[in-house]
């Protein structure tokens, strides 16, 4: 059997699931930390699994890149590579590929780009996308499809999605079944209603194990993201899992739950504990600004990461101020720690069909601490 989603519960539109793969089951809703190289940056695999993340995302293009697909292949997969006893959701390339603006050529074909690394040419198509992410050995594979930009005409979104849903169905043939594995449709369409309806329509006629909503969270805003997913997402299967690619904040997180979001990725935890910001129960804090340097109070007192548990709030200053490793270490622990647990709360919340109560304590806690957006001298 390929891989496969089973709800557990409901409130609401919000949902309560288990993702089966062949390297375990996932509760969702779920969170996946961003292990772009085949690393979470700054944490070792079994830090990872001590927050309690079941499911990793890897990159396709920086894994073709360096060391190379067929590399990891030979050296057992990228499980055994990184130490990683779970599932692994790999991206298709497309993102990082469509990015390289002054790098790339596209076609009907795929994209011919050079490396960032060290300029040499590639060739990325739906098919060789595909391959990679067998050769990595991921649970769950992603179609490659082209990452509309954001702002763009509507007539412009719209060629970029039916370009994205040709290659769709060539990722689908591409793809070899595979018992606890599955393929991933995206579906595109820029901020246009009918646009994202077609693109849906055009993924359920071919079939897949999950489906992603690609192309948000690239400037147009909250309100707007969210706008999509109310028109997107009922229009979905309901027995499939749901994946809001590259999201986001901790109010981003609960408002796609409550839309009925099951999986989400996003570099924002590990990204902001390298440069000192912490997500806690209390709001974002800036462990660089001075009011952190004489407090001897834990970063989030209901936290259980190590620099809650260990360290006072001035000690992570002090690592900040000193440049020194630990400080980004303790804190991207400590953000991955704090997103497991809204998610786990919010399992728990829909379970108990007191979805909507535990949103708003989330979102009153947020506002405890004093907003901290730029650095203060210390």
């Amino acid at each position: 059997m390929t891989l496969r989603w089973a709800l557990v519960a409901s409130d609401g539109a919000a949902r309560a699931g288990v993702l089966h793969t062949a390297h375990g089951a996932v509760e969702t809703p779920v969170f996946m930390p961003v292990g772009t190289a085949g690393t979470v940056k700054a944490m070792t695999a079994e830090a990872v699994r001590s927050t309690g993340a079941r499911l990793v995302l890897g990159n396709t293009y920086h894994l073709m890149l360096r060391p190379g697909a067929e590399r990891v292949a030979r050296l057992g997969g990228l499980h055994r590579f990184m130490d990683w006893r779970g599932p692994i959701l790999t991206d298709s390339g497309g993102y990082q590929v469509m990015s390289l603006s002054e790098l790339r050529e596209m076609d009907e074909g795929g994209v011919t780009f050079r490396s960032h690394l060290d300029g040499t040419r590639h060739r990325l198509t739906p098919e060789r996308s595909v391959e990679i992410q067998r050769l990595l050995g991921a649970d769950i594979a992603m179609c490659l499809d082209e990452c509309t930009p954001f702002p763009a005409t509507e007539a412009a979104a719209a060629a970029s999605m039916r370009l994205s849903m040709r290659w769709a169905a060539r990722c689908r043939a591409a793809f070899v079944p595979r018992p606890g594995h599955g393929l991933f449709g995206i579906v595109q369409g820029g901020v246009y209603p009918e646009l994202r309806a077609e693109s849906v329509a055009a993924l359920t006629a071919i079939g897949f194990e999950g489906y992603a909503i690609g192309g948000l969270a690239v400037g147009e805003g909250q309100a707007a993201m969210f706008a999509v997913l109310d028109g997107t997402v009922p229009l979905l299967p309901a027995d499939r899992p749901r994946y809001l690619m590259g999201v986001g904040t901790p109010a981003d997180l609960v408002g796609a739950v409550r839309r009925g979001v099951d999986m989400f990725d996003c570099v924002l935890p590990t990204r902001s504990g390298r440069t000192g910001r912490a997500y806690t129960r209390r709001g974002v804090l800036n462990l660089r600004n001075a009011r952190h340097a004489e407090d001897p109070g834990p970063l989030d007192p209901a936290c259980g990461c190590p620099a809650c548990k260990n360290h006072s709030r001035a000690y992570l200053h002090h690592l900040f101020k000193a440049r020194e490793m630990l400080g980004p270490m303790l804190l991207t622990w400590h953000n991955l720690q704090y997103y497991q647990d809204l998610m786990r709360g919010l399992r728990a919340a829909i379970l108990a069909g007191r979805f909507e109560e535990a949103a708003a304590e989330a979102a009153a806690g947020w506002t405890a601490e004093p907003a901290e957006a730029a650095e203060a001298a210390a």
